[in-house]
C-alpha cells in the first residue's frame, strides 16, 4: 500500500467567514470572529478549516469575484487579523487552506482595469476577448461571439464598448474570465499561490479549477433549455492537466500541502488524472454528480424536486469504485452553494432532525475519502423558513427563478417554497452559537437573517448535551483517526436499488465493517449478514442495539468484526 498522507486521514471544515462569528457589531462574519471560535473546530476534532474567499472584493459574489488576491476585504479585518488567526489556528493544531478562485476576477480588478482600455494593453491578454458576430453590431441581441450561457443566467459575454468587443464571463459580468493560455496569466496566479503559502497556508480549495482551459476556438455548444450551452463545454479544457501539472511543479509540489479542486462537468475517469496518486496534479476533487440526481426537469436546480434514494447511491458507488487505486476521493453533503443536507437528504422535523442529521454523518464519514463538514452541519442546522423573495441575498437563486418563471417553468406561487428548498442562501444564514439574539452572531444587524430555530438549534446547547449531533460527529471524527479501515478499506455497497436503506461493506486485510442507514421515517426490514451478528457496533444513532430484522426511522449503525 502506498504511504498513506496526513490529508486522507484528516476531516476539513468549511467555514464561510461572512456568516460565521461577527465580533464589532456590524453584521458581518470577520478574521476576529473566526480566531474566537477556533477552539470549537479543535473540540470537534477537525484538522484543516477550508476558507470561502476573505480577499479583497466588491462582493457581486459574496467574495468570488477578486480585486486583488493579497489584501484582504476590509469588513472581514486586516492583514494582522489573518496573521492571528493563522498563528492560533496552528497552535491548535489547525490547518489553514484558502480558497483559490483563478478562474476569473472581479471586473474591479487593476488587472480587468487595464485590460478594458485598449485593445493594444498589455493586460489585453489576460481576459477573453472577442468582435460580435460578422455582420453584426455590438450589443445586439444574438452579435455574442457564441452560445455559451452564465452559471447565473443569460449570455456568458458582455459587449464593452470602449473598444467594441466582448469579454467572457462563466458567472457574473462583473467576473471575467482569466486567459489562461497567457503564459504571464500563469505567472502571475503562481506568484500568488506561492505567496500564502510562504505566509504558512497550508493548501488550497480552488474554485471552478476544471473550467480554467477553454476549448480551442471557443465553438459554439449544444444549447439546453435556457437557450444557451452550459458549462459542461468548458470542462477539462485541451490544456488544462498541462496548466495543473506546471502548477504543481513550480508550486504546489514546494509544500506539504493539501489541495481540492472544484470541478463541475468532470467525470470519474477524467477525476483519476486531477487527483491521481502518484501527486503530479491535485491530491483530490470535488465533484458534483450526487448534488444533482434530482434535477431532472426543464428548470433544473430550481424546482420542486425529490431526491431518490437509488440513483443517489449509484452516483456515489460509481465514483467509490472509479477512483479506487487510482484517486483518492472527497465527501461531502452540503457547503456554502448547496442547502442544508439535514433538510434535503434527511428530515429536519422536531422528531428526525437529530437522528437523520446524525444519519447522514455515519453514512458520509465511514466512507473511504477525506470528509468536508460545513459549519453548522455538525449542529443539524436546517434550511430557513424564507417568507418572500426580498429576504434572499443569493444572485444565482435570484436570477434562475426568475428565468424559469418567465420561461414557464415554474409557477410564480412556488417560487417562495423552491427557494425553502434550493437557495444557496439557506447555507448562508449565520451560524447559530446560542439562544441569544441573532444566535450569538453579531449583536447588530446580521447581514442575512438568522434561521429563527437558533433559540433550540445552537453550538452552546449542543456542546453542553452529550447526546447532541455536534458530539455525535465528534466521535465519528475520532472513529476515522483511529481505524484504518475506514481511511484506507475497500468499499462494496449493498442493496443498490433499495429506495429505503443505503448499506455498504468497507474491508481491510481480516477486518470488515458493515454500515447501514435507513433514509426514511418508518421501520424497514433490514437482516445483517450472518458473519455480522457477533459483530461490534462501533457507532449508531439510537442509545441501544438495533433490531436484527428492522432498522427503525432514520437509524444508522457500523458494527466491525
Amino acid at each position: 500500500m502506498a504511504t498513506q498522507k496526513w490529508w486522507q486521514k484528516s476531516v476539513v471544515y468549511q467555514i464561510y467567514p461572512r456568516s460565521f462569528q461577527d465580533s464589532n457589531g456590524d453584521g458581518i462574519g470577520d478574521l476576529p470572529g473566526i480566531t474566537k471560535r477556533l477552539p470549537y473546530i479543535a473540540q470537534l476534532g477537525a484538522d484543516v478549516i477550508w476558507l470561502s474567499p476573505i480577499y479583497a472584493s466588491p462582493n457581486d459574489d459574496n467574495g468570488y469575484d477578486i480585486s486583488d488576491y493579497q489584501a484582504i476585504m476590509p469588513e472581514f479585518g486586516t492583514m494582522d487579523d489573518f496573521d492571528q488567526m493563522l498563528e492560533t489556528a496552528h497552535s491548535l493544531g489547525l490547518k489553514i487552506v484558502m480558497d483559490l478562485v483563478v478562474n476569473h476576477t472581479s471586473d474591479e480588478h487593476n488587472w480587468f482595469k487595464e485590460s478594458r482600455k485598449s485593445k493594444d494593453n498589455p493586460y489585453r491578454d489576460y481576459y477573453i476577448w472577442r468582435d460580435p458576430k460578422p455582420g453584426m453590431k455590438g450589443g445586439e441581441p444574438g452579435a455574442e461571439p457564441n452560445n455559451w450561457g452564465s452559471c447565473f443566467g443569460g449570455s456568458a459575454w458582455e459587449y464593452d464598448e470602449t473598444t467594441g468587443q466582448y469579454y467572457l464571463h462563466l458567472f457574473s459580468k462583473k467576473q471575467p474570465d482569466l486567459n489562461w493560455d497567457n503564459p504571464k496569466v500563469r505567472d502571475e496566479v503562481f506568484s500568488m499561490m506561492t505567496w500564502w503559502l510562504d505566509k504558512g497556508v497550508n493548501g488550497f480549495r480552488m474554485d471552478v479549477i476544471s473550467l480554467i482551459s477553454k476549448p480551442e476556438g471557443l465553438p459554439d455548444g449544444v444549447a439546453g433549455p435556457t437557450g444557451f450551452a452550459g458549462l459542461d463545454i468548458c470542462a477539462t479544457g485541451p490544456h488544462l492537466h498541462e496548466y495543473l501539472r506546471e502548477m504543481n511543479k513550480r508550486v504546489l509540489s514546494k509544500y506539504d500541502t493539501i489541495t481540492v479542486g472544484e470541478c463541475p462537468g468532470v467525470s470519474v475517469e477524467e477525476a483519476r488524472n486531477y487527483a491521481s496518486l502518484d501527486g503530479s496534479e491535485l491530491n483530490m476533487i470535488f465533484h458534483f454528480e450526487h448534488m444533482s440526481t434530482e434535477f431532472n426537469t426543464p428548470a433544473g436546480r430550481y424546482a420542486l424536486s425529490k431526491v431518490e434514494l437509488p440513483p443517489l447511491k449509484a452516483v456515489l458507488d460509481k465514483w467509490e469504485q472509479g477512483l479506487e487505486g487510482y484517486a483518492w476521493n472527497s465527501l461531502y453533503w452540503n457547503n456554502h452553494d448547496q442547502p442544508r443536507a439535514v433538510s434535503r437528504f434527511g428530515n429536519d422535523s422536531d422528531e428526525y432532525r437529530e437522528l437523520s442529521a446524525k444519519m447522514l454523518g455515519t453514512c458520509l464519514h465511514m466512507m473511504k475519502g477525506t470528509p468536508y463538514v460545513y459549519e453548522g452541519e455538525e449542529l443539524g442546522m436546517t434550511n430557513c423558513p424564507w417568507n418572500s423573495l426580498d429576504e434572499i441575498n443569493d444572485i444565482d437563486s435570484l436570477n434562475n427563478v426568475r428565468q424559469n418563471i418567465a420561461k414557464g417553468l415554474i409557477r410564480e406561487e412556488d417560487a417562495i417554497e423552491i427557494m425553502r428548498r434550493q437557495s444557496r442562501d439557506n447555507a448562508r444564514t449565520p451560524m447559530q452559537w446560542d439562544d441569544s439574539a441573532n444566535g450569538g452572531f453579531t449583536t447588530g444587524t446580521p447581514w442575512l437573517r438568522v434561521n429563527p430555530n437558533y433559540v433550540s438549534i445552537n453550538a452552546k446547547e449542543e456542546v453542553a448535551r452529550q447526546s447532541s449531533v455536534f458530539h455525535y460527529y465528534r466521535r465519528l471524527i475520532e472513529l476515522r483517526k483511529k481505524s484504518e479501515l475506514i481511511v484506507q478499506g475497500d468499499f462494496r455497497m449493498l442493496l443498490p436499488d433499495s429506495k429505503e436503506i443505503f448499506a455498504y461493506m468497507r474491508t481491510l486485510g481480516e477486518e470488515k465493517l458493515l454500515v447501514a442507514c435507513n433514509f426514511t421515517d418508518k421501520d424497514v426490514s433490514f437482516t445483517l449478514p450472518d458473519e455480522f451478528e457477533d459483530g461490534r457496533r462501533i457507532i449508531g444513532n439510537y442509545e441501544d442495539e438495533p433490531d436484527s430484522g428492522a432498522l427503525r426511522p432514520y437509524e444508522a449503525v457500523a458494527i466491525l468484526i
